[in-house]
């Protein structure tokens, strides 16, 4: 009653229909910038620390020491008040690495390379939003900043090429005053990286509600879905590339060329689900989310076989003192994987998942790193070179706080991460890995108005044994033109 008496009648909203959108053009001007930077990392083990090179969008080399030359041109949208309004990034990288003694990856046995961190377009016509191009696939509505990624995109990868439709954010659906909100679209992507499986897609599609509106408590509901399909296998040939098999694909129903497809669902299937309840007020909110995953047959959150696993978290952001500006602290879990037996004595049991391994696609991963949350361990650490996924089984806790102390922007994350390997009748922890980072940026005007970052990440414990890194960033953004 009192929550309820606090809410003023001008904190209410009565438009039928508040999308924000009105008649005429907005005050603002379009603005056409450029970038350019540099960065060099130095790191003393065999490969640079976890939070050095993971949810980097792959930017960051996983060996010891490398170099990226980065420039690039951006617009971006500055009209959300109009009817339409447009977007557009370009840039590209240059890197030179050090190699990985012993590794069989290709991509570690490279002393250069080049390749768009983004190449993209977005267009928005009223409500509606279409993507095409390269461009991190992150729909997280926790902190991006501070979280340890979802677990289907987290940022994890380099972004794959793309087209995507749909309402990227949340919008008010007709006729409920703003207080009933959806999201949703549908992505096509190309997974470029060949390295097995040739010339094959990634489909995705994601819906969400969200209730409150204006109201101090809101409750949202958002489900993902996707699956690696189509393209050229090194036994099986053609795994289906065909309007059938998309559809076959965007239903998760079977068929295709592999017994497994045929018995279970064409492609290599993974899911998540997100409830999450927001309590706001002026200046601040605070978040707690339960984000569930899925790789075999879908029930509603809380209803699945793997209950047990998932992702749990809590998130405070406030714009009143700038020193602390957000904390973090999730746990994930991944050791059940609905039970310990797929199939056993001619009874089928639905488990030992084995989360993001395939045996047509390899794993749920690109260019070597996992897609979703890169506690999963990404394949780029298999020292055979292949694309499985070794470590599935593990649970982790994860903090992170951000912040402003007089102009330099800081991030501080640390994990704690147990790993159990594959084997789900086995209780044994593999090995452990304690992952620290803390980051500092700072704009300083009087060098040329140019922004200076310092990474600072460290990994202790028997994963990948004690090892410390560095990473110097140096950036400069200037006006081209505005209209």
């Amino acid at each position: 009653m009192l929550l309820c008496a606090s809410i003023s009648a001008r904190e209410l909203s009565w438009n039928f229909w508040p999308t924000g959108i009105q008649d005429g053009v907005s005050a603002g001007e379009d603005t056409l910038r450029w970038m350019a930077g540099v960065s060099a990392v130095a790191s003393s083990g065999k490969y640079a620390p976890f939070w050095l090179q993971s949810n980097s969008n792959g930017d960051v080399s996983s060996s010891p020491f490398s170099g990226n030359l980065t420039a690039g041109i951006y617009k971006d949208a500055v009209h959300p008040e109009r009817w339409w309004d447009y977007d557009f990034g370009i840039q590209i990288t240059g890197r030179v690495q050090s190699l990985i003694p012993g590794s069989a990856i290709p991509a570690q046995q490279k002393y250069g390379t080049g390749y768009f961190n983004q190449l993209y377009a977005h267009v928005r016509l009223y409500i509606f939003d279409i993507t095409a191009g390269i461009k991190p696939m992150i729909y997280e509505t926790q902190d991006t900043a501070l979280s340890m990624g979802s677990m289907v995109f987290s940022g994890n990868s380099q972004p794959l090429p793309r087209i995507t439709i749909g309402f990227d954010k949340y919008i008010p659906f007709p006729g409920c005053y703003g207080y009933f909100e959806i999201k949703g679209g549908l992505t096509h992507a190309w997974q470029t990286d060949n390295i097995y499986v040739r010339n094959n897609y990634i489909h995705h599609k994601f819906a969400g509600i969200r209730l409150g509106g204006k109201l101090p408590v809101n409750i949202s509901y958002e489900f993902h879905h996707a699956a690696q399909w189509g393209g050229i296998h090194p036994e099986f040939g053609d795994l289906g590339s065909d309007w059938s098999s998309f559809l076959r694909v965007l239903t998760a129903q079977a068929g295709g060329a592999t017994r497994s497809d045929q018995q279970n669902a064409q492609g290599n299937h993974v899911g998540s689900q997100q409830l999450m309840l927001t309590v706001k007020g002026k200046g601040w909110d605070v978040s707690a989310y339960w984000q569930n995953f899925f790789e075999d047959n879908f029930a509603f959150i809380g209803m699945g076989q793997n209950l047990a696993d998932g992702l749990w978290g809590v998130s405070v952001k406030q714009t009143r003192w700038r020193f602390i500006e957000g904390v973090t602290y999730e746990f994930l879990n991944t050791t059940d994987q609905s039970g310990p037996w797929h199939d056993r004595d001619g009874l089928c049991y639905a488990g030992n998942d084995q989360y993001y391994r395939n045996s047509a696609f390899g794993g749920w991963s690109y260019s070597y790193r996992t897609i979703g949350t890169p506690f999963i361990t990404s394949p780029l650490y298999n020292e055979d070179g292949t694309i499985y996924t070794l470590n599935s089984r593990v649970r982790v806790h994860h903090f992170g706080i951000r912040g402003d102390i007089y102009g330099y922007q800081y991030r501080l994350k640390t994990s704690y991460a147990r790993n159990y390997g594959n084997d789900n009748t086995s209780r044994e922890v593999l090995s452990n890995n304690t992952a620290l980072l803390l980051e500092v940026y700072k704009h300083v005007p009087q060098a040329w108005g140019m922004d200076f970052g310092l990474r600072l990440a460290a990994d202790f414990g028997t994963q990948w044994g004690n090892q410390f890194g560095a990473q110097i960033t140096i950036r400069k953004n200037g006006l081209i033109c505005q209209w």
